[in-house]
């Protein structure tokens, strides 16, 4: 394990990594010999990780828009402890393990899961934080980062499956950035309702759209011709993708009405929870990346009434989703990750809410080759600060992107000819696979 050594509040990420660890050991104190050898496994650190062989194939999220209370879902405290609020910690299927009494069902599901009690990010602003998070980069500056859903749908995409590599649900997101529009997310808007130009309009048979199509080609040809570039190839391809998708019969991955009515019910019946069922029938049918996003937990006020609302839409989806995955044999080729923008104060303010806490907060990842059963880091009696095993967003990056086979010291060009690496200057999480 990470030592319990700390850095200052609201630190820099140059201080993130200068953490006692394995990871910061092998990286700062042995120097150029090791990490030469450690580049034989994506840049890897660590030598025990030279023997774990990646398995995930698909990455599914579940992004917490707002940033959700870490001390009400994944870290709470005895009652005891001042600002510990109302909600009773309770048992999981991994002894010693407990949970927000409000996640019965995500707690039968803990031998799944590695609960990272110690994340720390400098960004407490929504907007930079989600930029952060989607990207593994700090906004600024005039590039455009790709997001994580974009970047594998980039290194991982399979041509073969006609549908959009990276979908995102409930929630526009960031775009492919400098990777290009080809790999923006899809987005389904509900996933409850039917989604727009999945089908041809009404009227319009097969033949008649092939017409069009070859109209449409034709009057664009000269232009393209003339005026070449990534964004007339991308303009292509999107076009080229959407006939395929609306001719594919694996769009019926969209379509939740084939699924038995008791399984919706069991995801519950809104948005988040359909959401997470579709993203079981997307992943089952090859898409590699899935975003499933519930807002609402920007809880200033009235945090423990609105968060006891929000955790009984995530309990149920959360849990069926990691169970269906498990019981398909699916759980093992994908990777499952839980998180929002960053935490909440333990301290309790004027309004009964609690306030942005980018200093020690938590996700959860599960499948994907990943240990489940575990908790990694932890934050002191009252959450208030992370006393063991720091980890900053970059390093959780270039542990999904380890998960997935993803080289996560590969550049990529910007656009202005700058190279720019997959994570920037992250390392494994370690004790997620070994």
């Amino acid at each position: 394990m990470r030592s319990e050594i700390w850095v200052p509040e609201y630190d820099t990420p140059e201080l993130w990594h200068k953490e006692i660890s394995r990871r910061g050991f092998f990286k700062y104190g042995i120097g150029s010999f090791l990490g030469l050898v450690a580049m034989q496994h994506f840049g890897s650190s660590a030598s025990q990780l030279d023997q774990v062989i990646p398995r995930a194939k698909h990455c599914i999220v579940m992004f917490m828009s707002g940033g959700p209370s870490q001390l009400d879902t994944f870290d709470p405290k005895q009652p005891s402890v001042e600002n510990s609020g109302p909600f009773l910690p309770i048992p999981t299927s991994v002894k010693g393990i407990e949970v927000s009494q409000h996640l019965p069902q995500v707690a039968e599901q803990a031998h799944h899961l590695s609960i990272i009690r110690s994340m720390v990010t400098r960004e407490g602003n929504h907007e930079r934080a989600r930029y952060l998070l989607h990207t593994g980069y700090a906004p600024g500056g005039a590039v455009r980062h790709p997001t994580f859903g974009s970047l594998t749908s980039y290194y991982l995409e399979d041509s073969e499956t006609k549908l959009p590599s990276c979908v995102n649900i409930n929630s526009p997101t960031y775009s492919g950035g400098f990777l290009g529009a080809t790999h923006d997310p899809f987005l389904v808007n509900n996933p409850m309702e039917k989604i727009d130009d999945l089908e041809y309009p009404e009227l319009m048979d097969t033949n008649r759209f092939r017409q069009r199509l070859k109209m449409l080609n034709n009057l664009e040809k000269d232009f393209i011709t003339k005026r070449s570039g990534l964004g007339t190839e991308a303009h292509e391809a999107i076009y080229k993708k959407a006939d395929e998708l609306i001719n594919s019969p694996k769009i019926k991955a969209f379509d939740l009405n084939e699924e038995p009515t008791e399984i919706k019910k069991a995801y519950g019946m809104n948005r988040f929870g359909q959401g997470c069922l579709m993203a079981r029938r997307l992943v089952e049918s090859g898409v590699k990346f899935v975003e499933i996003t519930l807002d609402g937990w920007d809880t200033h006020e009235n945090n423990f009434e609105r968060t006891k609302e929000l955790l009984e839409v995530v309990d149920p989806a959360y849990a069926m989703l990691i169970k269906e995955l498990s019981e398909r044999d699916l759980l093992d080729e994908t990777v499952v990750l839980w998180l929002g923008e960053f935490g909440r104060t333990p301290k309790i303010n004027q309004n009964d809410g609690r306030d942005h806490h980018p200093n020690g907060w938590s996700a959860v990842i599960a499948g994907g080759g990943t240990r489940g059963g575990q908790v990694i880091g932890s934050t002191n009696e009252d959450g208030t600060e992370v006393v063991a095993g720091a980890t900053g967003v970059q390093d959780l990056f270039a542990s999904l992107c380890f998960a997935l086979g993803i080289n996560y010291n590969e550049e990529n060009m910007s656009r202005s000819g700058r190279p720019i690496r997959v994570v920037d200057d992250g390392s494994v999480i370690e004790e997620l696979f070994v």
